[in-house]
């Protein structure tokens, strides 16, 4: 298998590494984050401008017909940046919602919108008791006429508080933890109903609780079979976390080398600590790590798009396990090599680890993916 990037997927990656450099340093970052939105409406264009947004969108909808490999080069990024931005949100999850749930029309009105910039999503879809189970809906969706009513609350709605319209599973029919009867609908967040209580989360970025009450929406809203919806809203995490690996991967990838940086240039008993051998084997445990992430980051994106759900969700399960734990490890030791500097505020590497554990915990931690891939048989069929 060639892991080698095209040439435009390398221009691709060159141009947002510059931007972020150029635009995204630390400082700066601060000075976004201490912002009300908590994230930069000017960056947010220059993404659009650069064609950041149409990426996963086929050509004849509006986009620019990218696959998983250009999503996870722009997340590998934002990794590396700790951007603030709700890319993965809208372009990621709103996105996968769109591709693969979305009607001709749903998707000739939303993915114009969305690829310029003037559209952002959310996906409301975690509830009080759902933990990290897709399949647990208490929200409802009453038919009403031809239309339909939601009520019910939504919690952790990533980018929630940003959003134009949100994506809600809502149960048609069933029980709270049945796999059936659940629906996806496309809500206004302005409609008469919906309130949205934004907040900031512990790495910096924006989530909202939000509350449907009696919700009116039209037919158009429902993405797919109102009653099987569980499928795409699978579909669209397991897109989702082949993303979040390889935004996981960016901020392991700059944690080490702060860390290797740092390691030159501190200097205890007149030498840089970086000559002391058992601090080198920890470097080199964090470089093994970072590089194991990669790779399982790159095998989640290989099939991030796949529709054989057993198998795609294989890869998924493993390569979440695989980088929370991974990213633990070098997070922990990134933060002791720094010593107390590494627990400051003022200083970078405290602020990938938040994000990476973070990661961790979003649609599923280490030991959650674990347990669902061993319920699976293991990562590869016995013949």
């Amino acid at each position: 298998m060639d892991f080698d990037l095209t040439e435009e997927q390398s221009i691709l990656k060159d141009s947002l590494d510059r931007l972020l450099a150029e635009r995204y340093g630390f400082e700066e970052r601060r000075r976004i984050l201490a912002s009300p939105e908590g994230w930069s409406a000017e960056m947010w264009n220059r993404y659009a401008e650069m064609g950041l947004m149409a990426l996963p969108f086929a050509e004849e909808d509006g986009g620019l017909g990218g696959t998983p490999v250009e999503t996870m080069i722009v997340m590998e990024a934002f990794g590396r940046a700790l951007a603030l931005e709700p890319y993965f949100p809208t372009v990621v999850l709103g996105g996968a919602l769109i591709r693969f749930g979305g009607s001709d029309a749903q998707r000739a009105e939303l993915v114009p919108a969305v690829a310029e910039g003037a559209l952002r999503l959310a996906f409301a879809q975690g509830e009080r008791n759902s933990r990290w189970d897709l399949h647990h809906v208490e929200t409802t969706a009453a038919k009403d006429g031809a239309g339909w009513r939601i009520s019910g609350r939504k919690f952790v709605v990533l980018g929630g508080d940003s959003a134009d319209r949100l994506f809600v599973t809502a149960r048609t029919a069933g029980a709270a933890r049945d796999e059936g009867g659940i629906g996806v609908f496309l809500v206004d967040a302005g409609a008469e109903g919906v309130s949205v209580r934004g907040y900031r989360t512990q790495d910096g970025q924006r989530a909202a609780e939000v509350t449907f009450d009696n919700v009116a929406v039209g037919a158009e809203a429902a993405f797919g079979d109102p009653e099987g919806g569980l499928a795409l809203a699978r579909r669209a995490v397991d897109a989702g976390i082949a993303a979040l690996c390889a935004e996981a991967v960016g901020a392991m990838g700059a944690m080490h080398a702060l860390t290797v940086d740092y390691l030159k240039v501190r200097k205890q008993f007149g030498v840089a600590i970086g000559q002391f051998q058992v601090l080198q084997h920890k470097a080199v445990d964090m470089f093994v790590a970072t590089e194991q992430a990669r790779s399982m980051a790159l095998y989640a994106t290989s099939l991030a798009d796949s529709e054989d759900e057993d198998e795609r969700a294989r890869a998924i399960h493993a390569a979440k396990a695989e980088i929370g734990r991974g990213g633990r490890l070098v997070g922990e030791n990134a933060i002791q090599l720094h010593g107390g500097v590494g627990m400051t505020a003022e200083y970078a590497v405290g602020h990938y680890f938040k994000r990476v554990t973070m990661i961790d915990a979003t649609f599923g931690d280490a030991d959650h993916h674990l347990r669902a891939l061993a319920a699976r048989g293991g990562l590869f069929q016995a013949a």
